[in-house]
């Protein structure tokens, strides 16, 4: 049976403002926060511990096992650092933030994120490993790259988000 509503990934360098978007855009579209690091927690989906970067490795086979259900009905947000462990047939769309360097710099600090975990992100972002990883995962009309910087940022891509809903479930006649 096909889905009536849409799987998106909203992902990015750990900072850029994923849950924040998420968060904003449950108030306007039909689509619940499926936040990988809680389902991860709540399901136990690790393999171990990072003593380097302090975190929880997650267990992504565990993860797809635990979430499957879910996602094949649809009606998603996914929030999570990383897009290409996703069957390309259980998502509709890929949004990857993005945020200046400065701006990534004072959110990790706020974080209170270790030297090297903040330098690994950095460098991630700098070097868009995770866009570069969604545009080599999925095709390239689902994958867009939204910049994440300032209030202004996440107004400007919740209503471009809501607006790709609402085409998407129009043209598949669920949206009247």
């Amino acid at each position: 049976m096909p889905r009536t509503k849409p799987n998106i990934i909203v992902t990015g360098t750990p900072g850029v403002g994923k849950t924040t978007l998420c968060e904003s855009l449950i108030g306007t579209i039909d689509l619940k926060h499926l936040a990988i690091n809680k389902v991860a927690k709540e399901r136990e989906c690790y393999d171990g511990w990072d003593e380097a970067t302090k975190s929880w490795i997650v267990d992504e086979d565990k993860i797809l096992d635990a979430i499957e259900d879910e996602l094949q009905q649809g009606g998603y947000l996914i929030d999570w650092h990383a897009c290409d462990l996703f069957p390309t047939s259980w998502i509709d769309l890929v949004i990857v933030l993005r945020s200046d360097s400065a701006t990534l710099y004072d959110r990790l600090k706020a974080r209170n994120y270790g030297e090297g975990k903040l330098q690994e992100n950095m460098d991630a972002e700098i070097m868009e490993v995770l866009l570069e990883e969604a545009r080599e995962a999925f095709e390239a009309e689902m994958v867009v790259e939204l910049k994440s910087n300032c209030v202004e940022d996440v107004e400007g891509n919740v209503a471009r988000i809501e607006s790709w809903v609402e085409r998407w479930m129009g043209e598949r006649g669920e949206g009247e």
